[in-house]
């Protein structure tokens, strides 16, 4: 199976009926549907994040998502010094210094759980992003948390929230799973967390100024990315035979930067328009509806991960934002999928499992399963066992 067909069924998966609409206009750069207008092409998504003048606390928007998660002023959603102030004491904790403090946390989880493939087990690379979110959001919070319960409870609030908010057909919440019910689960958890004063192993997080909004949606943001983007780039790199760009130097950060515009995390940002003004030629009236497609913008709808040929830099950094609303978190999550990539690379894991996860707020797996092909000790190949892979099937059975 290929890395593009493999990872076409988390988007089918998730939120079917809404990427079924994006792929049928994605070759128009600007598309209006109604009120709501789509931009797919990358100078015209560039335009509407530099130059539109935008409504933060809009229905459907992601401040209004956001605000889901805390009855507080959230990054997303804040206007004018206070979201400059919010997104800079940020960026202070995750320039490169920051993350360099941050990064004994998630290697950690690395070394303990990379044993399990080789031992020649399988390991769930979903599980394993989750404990490594967990970890480094705990971290950067300054608090002691389970990893993983923090990962399930930013999961599952970015998940209710999520599908009060996009466009398609919803079906009441499962009792528990309201947005306001794991609101609550999470805002709680990061309340009633100990906090941890800064050491050399343990890096000062952001402190209790933060305030629980805030520290809800940094919560959130790194978990739910994480937990979405590592997995589909570890099964590229298995798919489509990409573990030897994973070994070191520059082609490893090509590689990372080529995987990241490919997978785009984060696939299409929800906007509202607060002022009059154009997209491409065309016009834009306040209030206005914007579907800022990343996904199209960045080329990953039909442009595979190619790290001897990457898009130019301009084009890959989008999947970050751009101007003043790129994300601060950008050199973090660059950091931990070069970190990943290169534990596993000298292993050549394969895919025997995988299955879509049809609740995440993101496309993504719910499980992935990866098994050495590779032993670490000799560089030789590992005979593959049959009652994993199946007889003639290389990357194995898909759940």
């Amino acid at each position: 199976m290929s890395g593009r067909k493999r990872d076409r069924r988390v988007y089918l998966g998730a939120h079917p009926f809404l990427f079924g609409l994006l792929a049928a206009v994605r070759r128009r750069p600007v598309a209006r549907v109604g009120g709501t207008l789509l931009v797919n092409g990358t100078e015209e998504f560039i335009e509407a994040m530099t130059r539109v003048p935008l409504d933060r606390r809009a229905a459907g928007t992601t401040g209004a998502i956001a605000r889901d998660l805390a009855d507080a002023d959230l990054l997303f959603d804040q206007e004018g010094a206070a979201h400059r102030d919010a997104r800079r004491a940020l960026a202070t904790r995750l320039s490169s210094a920051g993350v360099e403090r941050l990064r004994p946390v998630w290697r950690a989880v690395l070394d303990h759980r990379l044993g399990e493939l080789r031992d020649g087990g399988r390991l769930d690379v979903v599980d394993l992003a989750a404990e490594l979110a967990g970890r480094t959001a705990a971290a950067l919070l300054a608090i002691d948390a389970d990893p993983r319960a923090l990962a399930t409870a930013a999961r599952g609030a970015a998940a209710a929230a999520a599908r009060a908010h996009l466009p398609g057909p919803h079906l009441p919440p499962r009792r528990g799973h309201d947005p306001a019910t794991t609101a609550a689960r999470l805002t709680t958890l990061l309340a009633t967390s100990p906090r941890i004063c800064g050491t050399s192993s343990s890096p000062e997080g952001l402190g209790p100024e933060m305030g629980a909004g805030l520290a809800a949606m940094v919560a959130v943001a790194a978990i739910n990315t994480t937990v979405a983007g590592i997995p589909r780039a570890v099964a590229w790199c298995a798919d489509d035979g990409l573990w030897e760009h994973a070994a070191g130097g520059e082609r490893v950060d090509a590689l990372v930067a080529e995987l990241l515009r490919v997978i785009v995390p984060t696939p299409l940002l929800p906007r509202a328009a607060g002022g009059d003004a154009t997209i491409g030629g065309c016009p834009v009236s306040r209030g206005d509806r914007l579907v800022l497609v990343t996904r199209h913008a960045a080329g990953a709808h039909h442009r595979d991960p190619d790290p001897l040929d990457p898009a130019p830099p301009h084009v890959a950094q989008l999947v970050f934002g751009t101007g003043p609303h790129a994300c601060p978190g950008a050199a973090l999550a660059r950091a931990q999928l070069r970190d990943v990539l290169e534990a596993l690379a000298p292993l050549r894991p394969a895919v025997v499992a995988a299955r879509p996860d049809r609740a995440a707020a993101l496309p993504g797996w719910r499980t992935l399963r990866i098994t050495a092909t590779r032993s670490t000790g000799d560089g030789l190949p590992i005979e593959p066992d049959e009652r994993l892979t199946g007889p003639g099937r290389a990357h194995g059975p898909v759940e």
